[in-house]
């Protein structure tokens, strides 16, 4: 599970308790030794920038026991795949430029991609490049009713299609959460499937609210379940949520500029694993 840190400028001793169920499932008969790599993010008090942190201001618990960090390095590469829910309704388009400013304002070292969630997979529109006017080309206008899916299948067809490539990676998810599938009753389904694909492949995943076309997210009850739903996703793989209720923000750019910041302080840590034997061999 990827984790957010919180540091001062006083206090740079950092504990990790992440237990990580999903990159340590017992999957391996046979003992042996196996490093995994997690992305963490340094988050300041209030709006103050965290400083720099060191390998050797970390301590990493695992199970409540202190192991050994085997590497601690700045994530200077970052794949980001936005995946846009084609059931939104078209005002959407009205918060392209404060997302185009956003991918513009990205380092080169940032490789953006677009994808539409639409009928479960996500349809690519641009593959990732470092060529941000490029990935500006990408955003149209969502297609609308005629696009209802669920954005959870959508999310496992984009991961599972995605290789590891050892560098951060992160997912900006634009939906309202409604899984049209299968329901949000008292959750989706698909929920735990979708954040344990992320958890097992270092994959952040960051949403953002926004009603569909269908204005069935207006219903206050269908709406908050599903955006329950988001703030576990992103909770649960090392992000954030962001909604104002369940209308549509006016401007994406307070939510842009944060996870900016975010994704400009991130670390990557990795330790080493050692399986049990499960079984005879």
């Amino acid at each position: 599970m990827m984790k957010k840190i919180r540091i001062s400028s006083v206090a740079f001793l950092i504990a990790l308790l992440a237990l990580l169920p999903a990159l340590l499932a017992p999957s391996a008969r046979a003992a042996g030794p196996e490093n995994s790599t997690l992305t963490v993010t340094a988050v300041g008090k209030k709006d103050v920038i965290p400083p720099a942190v060191a390998r050797d201001d970390v301590q990493f618990y695992l199970n409540k026991e202190r192991t050994q960090i085997a590497d601690w390095r700045r994530g200077e590469k970052l794949h980001l795949a936005v995946l846009i829910d084609d059931s939104l309704d078209a005002t959407i388009g009205n918060q392209w430029n404060d997302l185009k400013e956003f991918f513009n304002a990205q380092p080169p070292t940032t490789y953006i991609s677009v994808s539409y969630a639409r009928n479960g997979s996500a349809v690519l529109a641009q593959d990732f490049t470092n060529d941000h006017a490029l990935v500006d080309k990408a955003l149209r206008l969502p297609i609308g009713v005629g696009a209802f899916s669920s954005p959870y299948f959508a999310l496992q067809d984009l991961m599972k299609r995605w290789p590891s490539s050892g560098e951060r990676r992160s997912i900006l998810l634009i939906s309202s959460g409604i899984d049209y599938f299968h329901g949000n009753f008292p959750t989706s389904p698909d929920l735990d499937t979708t954040i344990e694909h992320a958890q097992k492949q270092n994959i952040n995943v960051w949403s953002i609210y926004f009603p569909d076309a269908g204005h069935r997210s207006r219903r206050f009850f269908l709406a908050t379940r599903a955006q329950s739903d988001l703030s576990r996703l992103a909770e649960e793989t090392g992000a954030e949520s962001y909604y104002l209720g369940i209308t549509a923000p006016v401007t994406f750019k307070p939510f842009l500029d944060e996870i900016a910041a975010h994704l400009s302080n991130q670390y990557l840590l990795t330790f080493q694993r050692q399986w049990r034997c499960q079984g005879p061999l």
